[in-house]
């Protein structure tokens, strides 16, 4: 069993990455196990921490979020406005609104922090 410590650097995360990698399989509730547990709580700190990724800007997320669901910018009319609304938006030439964010929440199921990001215009 490795002595668990706070990863501090990058040395102390690989080593932790190794050993997770080791004991990944252990059964629950296990020495290892709980050994697995606590190493995969610190390492995603770390990697928060020093290996964040910031979320997509609002109009990406939609983009990303339709190519997930097969839907085409057609499927958002209604939603977000008229078919020229809809293009104006994913173009980047209007912002979106509180309605409109209402309702992608709903529709797309994307959290309204990610949608209310600012974003540049295009």
């Amino acid at each position: 069993m490795m002595e668990i410590r706070p990863i501090k650097t990058e040395k102390n995360y690989q080593s932790a990455l190794n050993r997770l990698e080791l004991i990944f399989d252990a059964k629950p509730n296990s020495k290892e196990g709980d050994e697995a547990d606590i190493l995969s709580l610190l390492i995603e700190s770390y990697e928060n921490k020093y290996y964040s990724i910031d979320s997509p800007d609002p109009i990406e997320a939609i983009k990303i979020r339709m190519e997930e669901m097969n839907l085409k910018q057609k499927d958002l009319v209604g939603v977000i406005g008229g078919k020229s609304r809809v293009s104006e938006i994913l173009s980047k030439k209007k912002k979106l609104t509180v309605e409109m964010i209402r309702e992608l929440e709903k529709m797309l199921h994307i959290s309204a922090t990610v949608l209310v990001k600012n974003y540049k215009l295009g």
